[in-house]
C-alpha cells in the first residue's frame, strides 16, 4: 500500500526522529511531565515538511498543554496500520484507501480525522504532452511506483471514467519512485504522483505541467488519522487521543493562516530540510491547498466525508480489495473531532 512519499528525495532525514521534546515555553501553564499521557504517533515514511502540523503542535507545546507526551515514529502504511490495530502505536497517519482493505481484513482500526481533504494522488505530465483528460492517456506511456496502493486505485478510477483500462496504455514501474524524473526526461508521457510533490519540483525547475485529479470522478478519502479500537475502548486513552486530534487540527489552522510557522517548526525539528527552504515553502503551500475541500470549508479541517467513504468502499470491493463486507461506520468515526 502506498504512502505519501517525501517531497524531495534529497532530504536525508533520519527515520529515527523520535522523542521530540517541546521547549519549556509556557511550562508553568502545562502539566508536569509525570502527569502527561504518553502517545506514540506514526507518521509516514521519513520526517518531512508534509507533517508540519504535527511538528508545529510539538514545537509550540500544544500537545503538552493538552496533557500529552508525544513521540513520533515513521513508517509505511503496511507497518503503521497493523501496529496501530495491535495497540503498539496509539494514533497514525494512513491513506484512506489503505484503511478500507485493512478494516475488511479485520484489523481493528478506525479513521478519526481527515488531514487531506482532497485526494493528493494525481496523474501529471508536461504540458507539451497534451494530456488534459483521462481519455488522453490512451496509448501513452505512464510511470508509477507499482501496481498497488492509492496511486494504482486512483489510476484505475480515472481510466474507468474514460472507458479505458490499464491495458490501454503502457505502464512502466519505478519502484524507486523515480517516475517524476522519468517525466522530466521524456522517458514516459505521464506518471502518477502527488499534488504536493513531483509537480511542485517540476514547476520550480521551470516546467509547465498539467494535472489530472480524481476528486470529480470519485471522492476517494485522503490520508488521515487512524486509531486502534483497543485504545478507543480505554476512556483515558480515548480522551488523550481526542486532545491530540484537537491540538493537531489547531496547528493546521495556524499553518493555513501563517505558513511560515509550519516551515519554521519543520526546519527546527528536521534540520536537514533547512538546506532547501525555498523548496520546502513551495511544497507546504501545495500541501495546504490539498488539506482543504468544500467539506472542510463548511465543516472545518478534519471533517470526514462519509458519503465518499461509502462510495470508496464500494469501488474497492469492485476491484477485489475488500475481502469482507464493511460500511463507512466500520471504518470511520467522527466523535474525536473538536
Amino acid at each position: 500500500m502506498n504512502r505519501i512519499r517525501p517531497a524531495t528525495r534529497l532530504v536525508a532525514a533520519s527515520v529515527g526522529l523520535v522523542a521530540l521534546i517541546v521547549s519549556a515555553c509556557g511550562a508553568a501553564a502545562t502539566p508536569s511531565p509525570a502527569a502527561l499521557t504518553k502517545l506514540t504517533v506514526g507518521l509516514g515514511y521519513i520526517p518531512n515538511i508534509q507533517f508540519a502540523p504535527f511538528y508545529l503542535a510539538q514545537d509550540e507545546g500544544l500537545y503538552r498543554k493538552a496533557g500529552l507526551d508525544v513521540t513520533f515514529q515513521n513508517g509505511n502504511d503496511q507497518d503503521l496500520i497493523p501496529l496501530t490495530g495491535a495497540g503498539k502505536i496509539d494514533i497514525a497517519l494512513a491513506d484512506g484507501t489503505s484503511v478500507v482493505p485493512a478494516v475488511g481484513q479485520g484489523i481493528p482500526i478506525q479513521y478519526v480525522a481527515t488531514i487531506y481533504g482532497q485526494f493528493p494522488n494525481i496523474i501529471f505530465a508536461k504540458a507539451s504532452a497534451n494530456i488534459k483528460t483521462p481519455a488522453d492517456l490512451k496509448g501513452k506511456k505512464l510511470g508509477t511506483p507499482g501496481k498497488y496502493g492509492s496511486s494504482w486505485v486512483m489510476l484505475q478510477a480515472m481510466l474507468e471514467s474514460a472507458k479505458l483500462t490499464t491495458s490501454d496504455l503502457t505502464i512502466t514501474e519505478y519502484p524507486d519512485y523515480g517516475q517524476g524524473t522519468a517525466v522530466a526526461k521524456g522517458a514516459v508521457d505521464a506518471a502518477t504522483g502527488y499534488a504536493n510533490n513531483e509537480v511542485v519540483q517540476l514547476g520550480l525547475a521551470g516546467e509547465k505541467v498539467t494535472v489530472l485529479k480524481v476528486d470529480s470522478i470519485i471522492a476517494l478519502p485522503g490520508p488521515g488519522m487512524i486509531v486502534g479500537k483497543g485504545a478507543l475502548d480505554d476512556a483515558g486513552k480515548k480522551a488523550a487521543i481526542k486532545a491530540f486530534v484537537g491540538a493537531t487540527l489547531a496547528a493546521m489552522k495556524e499553518i493555513v493562516a501563517t505558513p511560515s510557522k509550519g516551515v519554521d517548526a519543520s526546519l527546527k525539528l528536521v534540520p536537514d530540510l533547512a538546506t532547501t527552504r525555498a523548496t520546502q515553502e513551495a511544497i507546504l503551500a501545495a500541501t495546504i491547498e490539498v488539506w482543504k475541500s468544500p467539506l472542510t470549508d463548511s465543516k472545518g479541517l478534519g471533517a470526514i466525508d462519509t458519503d465518499g467513504w461509502t462510495k470508496t468502499i464500494a469501488y474497492l470491493t469492485k476491484l477485489g480489495l475488500v475481502t469482507k463486507p464493511i460500511t463507512a461506520a466500520d471504518a470511520t468515526r467522527s466523535d474525536l473531532l473538536p
